[in-house]
C-alpha cells in the first residue's frame, strides 16, 4: 500500500530487496552470472524491468489489482561481501561453542547463533536447552545457503528511465540519512535525554550533530574505509594516562590512529609524550593550513 500511495501522489520510491530472504525467481537471477557488467574485478551490476501487481482500494472502497513499471537492480561487491562474512562471525564461534557446551545456553543467550546450529531443544518452561540423543550439530548447509547470497544486493525502484549507476547513488544517499539516526541514536548516545531544561537539551543535541558531522568527516578523509561506529571506538579508546611530572602514555593505537596520522597529519604514533608536544599536536590542528 505503501507503493500505491507514493505513485497516486506523484512520487516515486527506491527500497532494498532482500536477496537471501527473496523469493526463489528473485535468487536465481542474482546467482545468475549472464548479463552482469563487471565493473572491476570486485564489483559488478545488472539490472531488468520487472513488473509486477499490486492490490489497491478504489474510490469504492473495493481491493484491485494494478500493474506497476519497477526496475530491479542488482550489484555484487567485494567489501559487502567481506562486510557480510565479518558479521556473521560472533555468531558462528557462538554457534560452534554451543555445539561443544549447550548446557551453558539457554534460548536467551543462544540468540543469533541457534538458527546455525540442528537438533536444538529448548525446555518450554525454564528456556534451558534440552539434551536428548539427538545432539546439537552444526548446520552447515545453511551456512553454505548463507554464504552464497554474501555481497549481492538488490535495489527496486519505480524510477526505472534512470540508469544503474543512478539508482544506486540515490539510494546510498537514502542509506547514508538512515545510518547518519542510528549514528547519532547508539554511537552518540542522543536517546535517552536524561536532561530537564530546554536549552541544555538543545545544547546535548547540539553536541551529537557537531560530532555527527566531525565523524563523517573523518569517514570522507579516511576514503570511506572505515565505518562511523569503528571511528568511534578507536578514537574512544584512544586515550592517555598521566605518568610522572610531565609525561604522559598512550596506551592504544590501531589501523584507524594510523591512518588517521597519515591522512589527515595528526601524529598518534607514539606511545610516550611530553605535556608539551600533547598541546604542539593540538595547536598545529588549529592552524589554517594545517592538513586536516
Amino acid at each position: 500500500m505503501n507503493v500505491a500511495f507514493n505513485l497516486i501522489k506523484g512520487d516515486g520510491y527506491v527500497y532494498s530487496q532482500t536477496v537471501r530472504g527473496g523469493h526463489k525467481e528473485l535468487k536465481d537471477y542474482v546467482l545468475d552470472n549472464s548479463d552482469y557488467r563487471q565493473i572491476s574485478d570486485d564489483y559488478k551490476i545488472k539490472s531488468r524491468l520487472y513488473p509486477r501487481e499490486i492490490i489497491v482500494r478504489d474510490v469504492n472502497d473495493k481491493n484491485k489489482k494494478v500493474r506497476v513499471d519497477e526496475k530491479q537492480v542488482v550489484f555484487y561487491s567485494k567489501d559487502y561481501d567481506k562486510k557480510a562474512k565479518a558479521e556473521r562471525e560472533p555468531a558462528l564461534i557462538k554457534a560452534r561453542e554451543l555445539v561443544n557446551n549447550p548446557s551453558k545456553y539457554n534460548r536467551a543467550t543462544s540468540y543469533g547463533a541457534a538458527k546455525y546450529v540442528k537438533n536444538l531443544q529448548y525446555d518450554k518452561n525454564t528456556g534451558e536447552i534440552v539434551v536428548t540423543d539427538q545432539r546439537p550439530v552444526f548446520d552447515e548447509e545453511k551456512l553454505r545457503e548463507e554464504e552464497k547470497f554474501d555481497g549481492y544486493y538488490a535495489i527496486v525502484t519505480s524510477e526505472y528511465k534512470k540508469t544503474d549507476e543512478e539508482i544506486i547513488e540515490i539510494y546510498r544517499g537514502l542509506w547514508k540519512i538512515e545510518e547518519s539516526f542510528k549514528v547519532t541514536k547508539s554511537d552518540l548516545e542522543t536517546r535517552p535525554v536524561y536532561l530537564s531544561r530546554e536549552d541544555h537539551i538543545q545544547a546535548h543535541f547540539l553536541i551529537c550533530f557537531l560530532a555527527l558531522v566531525i565523524i563523517r568527516i573523518l569517514e570522507r578523509r579516511l576514503g570511506n574505509t572505515y565505518s562511523a561506529s569503528r571511528i568511534i571506538e578507536s578514537l574512544s579508546n584512544a586515550s592517555c594516562s598521566a605518568l610522572e611530572e610531565n609525561w604522559y602514555v598512550f596506551d592504544y593505537a590501531d589501523e584507524i590512529t594510523k591512518a588517521i596520522y597519515e591522512k589527515l597529519g595528526i601524529d598518534l604514533r607514539h606511545k610516550y609524550l611530553r605535556l608539551g608536544d600533547i598541546r604542539k599536536i593540538i595547536g598545529d590542528t588549529k592552524k589554517p593550513d594545517s592538513p586536516t
